[in-house]
């Protein structure tokens, strides 16, 4: 239990913890943890009460937390917990290496949680979390550290969340009437609320590299610093979490969907990887002396190959937990730098993977991934597909050089939700590397998305066919 001032800025040890409490600097520590949509569930807690009653025990909550949808409707269906088992709890205890200043709040610290069995003390296998944390230890064991980073982009609205309700979500203002890729003007405009969720992420441990923005009226990215991959997945919910209090804070609303609208852009979720050697991370093990890629000086090793091997072959199975929601799919639309194909090349955002860098920066860049996605689960799910082309030696198709969107005979990404189920399921890699328990719960979590979409009346449909049929 680290007790050790911490290297980052914004982060706490436990003894500092108790020291702010006590000299009343922090009143409040949220003790959270992520839901099945990587949304942060928990508790306001009072300070000394925390130190007192929580900090070695944990907290309690109920464990339909874990098997909820988005309405916190209790789902029938999940073995993991039903009304049949009474919905009882499960146990919350902080892991203090994620302990840190939120800033951004009131005299507030926040911390994340392990989900633990109340009475085992073992960690609950369908925990984003834990899902995550067990696809690393394999990789661990078998002597490299996943290092990642995530792209998430964001839609800005001169909106409250309360007046887009109001609206029903339509009509909408966007802060912005024009593309504004890279435009610093615009930026500029944005910046008293970008510039507040960078400052604020900085000032509470979250390491920002910049800001700027995107293919969208009112679109906005921020990219926070390379790190370990349950680190990474830490960061990104606690950045989403920590925009979306912020422009509420400032009246305004921001919105992570894929695909918010049908004439605008999507908002992806990149996830950039590496492998490093254990223990000390650092060596890339991508970098290698094979041939280079086509017009660069970047050479691959044997294992970065086998690496996008197994990603080549999974890339249908895993594309669930990089598009998990039926909107998630809305996004995939031809020349919109969104990918349709599975290819990988170099230094081309046409492809599903695009390879960047050279030397100790050569990375993958998975382009699949919507700004919807559950950090945790998309990790996980790139690694597990990453190691099996490592333990059996895959070897990619050849690299591909020009325009994916317009190549035939290439494989495709999944085009609905009920497709990219389909391809899950029939996954023996994702049922050896995730587990039965946990693939079956994720699986039923999808198809009730897919039935509650399935059941409701949108207003197409109404302003399609109400007069017309």
């Amino acid at each position: 239990m680290p007790d050790s001032k911490p290297s980052i800025p914004g982060r706490l040890s436990r003894e500092e913890l108790a020291e702010r409490i006590r000299s009343g600097e922090i009143e409040t520590v949220l003790t959270v943890f992520p839901d099945l949509y990587g949304r942060l569930i928990g508790k306001r807690i009072a300070g000394r009460f925390f130190l007192e009653h929580v900090a070695d025990h944990g907290m309690h909550v109920c464990n339909y937390l874990l098997a909820c949808d988005m309405e916190m409707d209790p789902v029938p269906g999940y073995r993991f917990t039903s009304w049949d088992t009474g919905y009882g709890d499960f146990v919350c205890r902080p892991e203090w290496s994620t302990l840190r200043l939120a800033s951004w709040l009131e005299r507030s610290a926040i911390v994340l949680c392990d989900v633990l069995d109340e009475n085992t003390g073992e960690a609950i296998a369908i925990a984003p979390r834990a899902v995550l944390k067990r696809q690393v230890a394999r990789a661990r064991d078998t002597g490299f550290i996943p290092m990642g980073g995530s792209e998430l982009e964001f839609f800005v609205f001169r909106e409250t969340y309360e007046s887009a309700r109001a609206k029903h979500y339509e009509n909408l203002e966007t802060f912005g009437g024009y593309i504004e890729d890279y435009h610093i003007l615009q930026s500029t405009k944005l910046e008293p609320l970008v510039g507040t969720i960078r400052r604020h992420l900085e000032a509470s441990g979250i390491p920002v590299e910049f800001s700027k923005g995107e293919w969208g009226p009112g679109q906005q990215e921020i990219n926070l610093r390379f790190c370990e991959f349950v680190e990474m997945a830490d960061r990104h919910v606690l950045y989403k979490n920590a925009a979306k209090e912020i422009a509420h804070s400032q009246s305004l609303a921001i919105t992570f969907m894929a695909k918010w609208n049908a004439t605008q852009a999507g908002s992806s979720g990149h996830l950039h990887v590496s492998l490093r050697d254990a223990p000390d991370a650092k060596q890339n093990l991508f970098a290698g002396d094979g041939d280079p890629f086509p017009g660069t000086h970047a050479r691959p090793s044997k294992l970065f190959l086998h690496w996008l091997g197994g990603l080549m072959e999974h890339t249908r199975a895993i594309t669930l937990f990089f598009a998990p929601y039926v909107n998630s799919y809305k996004r995939f639309v031809p020349g919109t730098f969104a990918p349709t194909a599975i290819g990988w090349s170099y230094d081309n955002r046409t492809t599903g993977y695009r390879l960047v860098g050279q030397d100790q920066s050569l990375r993958v860049e998975c382009r699949i991934p919507g700004a919807d996605a559950n950090p945790y689960l998309a990790f996980a799910a790139m690694l597990a597909a990453g190691l099996d082309g490592i333990e059996r030696k895959l070897e990619p198709p050849e690299i591909f050089v020009g325009n994916l969107y317009e190549a035939e005979d290439v494989p495709q990404v999944p085009r609905t939700l009920a497709e990219a189920i389909e391809a899950a399921e029939s996954s023996e890699m994702l049922r050896a590397a995730f587990g039965e328990e946990v693939l079956e719960h994720y699986l039923h979590f999808a198809r009730t998305e897919k039935r509650k979409f399935d059941e409701a009346v949108t207003t197409w449909e109404v302003a399609r066919f109400l007069e017309r049929v």
